[in-house]
């Protein structure tokens, strides 16, 4: 079986749960032994992953500079090849060879959902090229599959799979005294973190406005804090020092974080994954998030699911942590649950779709 991986992922993105996944997935195959191929697989790239993936000239294929690949980022990949082969983007991109077995993973429908104008219309044409004409698709939860489903009700379900992403082993106990060189400014079960992306369905102003009715500080992972959000900040905290973000920090660092918290706070609207929800439970933090989208499939059996997006709802789930006995519970709960998932059980769903799509293909 040939195999070729689009690493266009990597041009797009500096991080992110995508270029996560991909990484994930083309670094089991590279140990493989299969016969595999990488387009646009420069590692002159600002994404770290890109870099740390070692593919040797002879696997590479239409290799491209990083800007290059982001003006041809819409352009369907041209591949010469006589026989029929596997070709696998990372994000939405097809081979227009008559033997490609196009196969197209889909993440969530954000870009549907929460954004207009050009910017949608752009990502949503591309989208829907990819989905109706793969020859397989996978979805990383049955929410997304859902959504798939109900966007795209031409598709045949016997094209779909769900195949749920894994979660890193860098997020795992530590002991009490383990510590990093970034300084946060408050003890262990003092502070709350919210992590990643502050777009608006992700509710970052929600859990400001909880943290800051409650005695616990906030650290937030990620960028650093634009002047909106500043604004935020002065608005709800008299205390701007009960406020910490750390800027962009390493998987050891944000184990370490997760560790010495007293909860992740995760009110995310949408979700087609989550995969912060499982790095805190491998590492023994308890997840408040809002019972919606993929998160109920995700998190498993949990008290600190949020029936409603508002502040009084994210409080009642930080008072569920105080109670004798309760977060203990919830953290082992979170180890067992963080166990059903893991890259590997990713990979090998990943290689039975492309087994199942090669038999298809005359």
């Amino acid at each position: 079986m040939k195999i070729v991986l689009d690493n266009i992922i990597f041009a797009l993105q500096n991080h992110g749960g995508i270029s996560v996944v991909w990484y994930e997935l083309a670094s089991r195959l590279l140990t493989s032994g299969l016969d595999l191929h990488f387009t646009n697989s420069s590692q002159d790239v600002a994404n770290p992953l890109g870099r740390m993936l070692h593919i040797d000239g002879q696997r590479r294929m239409n290799d491209r500079s990083p800007l290059y690949q982001k003006l041809i980022r819409y352009r369907d990949e041209r591949i010469k090849e006589d026989g029929k082969f596997i070709f696998h983007s990372s994000y939405y991109r097809m081979c227009d060879n008559p033997h490609a077995i196009n196969i197209t993973t889909v993440h969530d429908f954000t870009y549907e959902l929460y954004n207009h104008g050009l910017k949608r219309a752009v990502h949503s044409w591309q989208k829907r090229k990819a989905i109706l004409h793969s020859d397989h698709i996978v979805c990383i939860s049955e929410n997304t599959k859902k959504d798939l489903m109900r966007f795209y009700p031409e598709v045949s379900p016997e094209k779909v799979s769900v195949v749920y992403n894994g979660v890193s082993a860098d997020y795992h106990p530590i002991a009490p005294e383990e510590c990093t060189d970034l300084h946060i400014p408050y003890r262990p079960h003092e502070y709350v973190i919210f992590i990643g992306s502050r777009a608006k369905y992700k509710n970052f102003e929600l859990a400001v406005q909880a943290v800051s009715r409650s005695n616990l500080n906030l650290v937030v992972v990620g960028a650093c804090l634009n002047e909106e959000e500043k604004g935020l900040i002065r608005k709800y905290f008299q205390d701007a020092a009960r406020v910490f973000c750390t800027g962009p920090i390493d998987n050891r660092e944000l184990n370490v974080l997760y560790n010495h918290a007293l909860a992740l706070a995760y009110p995310s609207s949408y979700e087609g994954f989550g995969i912060p929800v499982l790095e805190a439970q491998r590492a023994g933090c308890p997840v408040i998030a809002y019972n919606g989208s993929s998160i109920p499939e995700v998190i498993g059996e949990s008290p600190l699911l949020m029936n409603e997006l508002s502040a009084d709802e994210m409080l009642r789930c930080l008072s569920v942590l105080s109670v004798s006995g309760q977060r203990e519970r919830i953290v082992e709960n979170g180890f067992r649950n963080s166990a059903r998932f893991s890259w590997d059980n990713m990979y090998a769903g990943i290689m039975d779709i492309y087994q199942k799509a090669w038999n298809l293909k005359k």
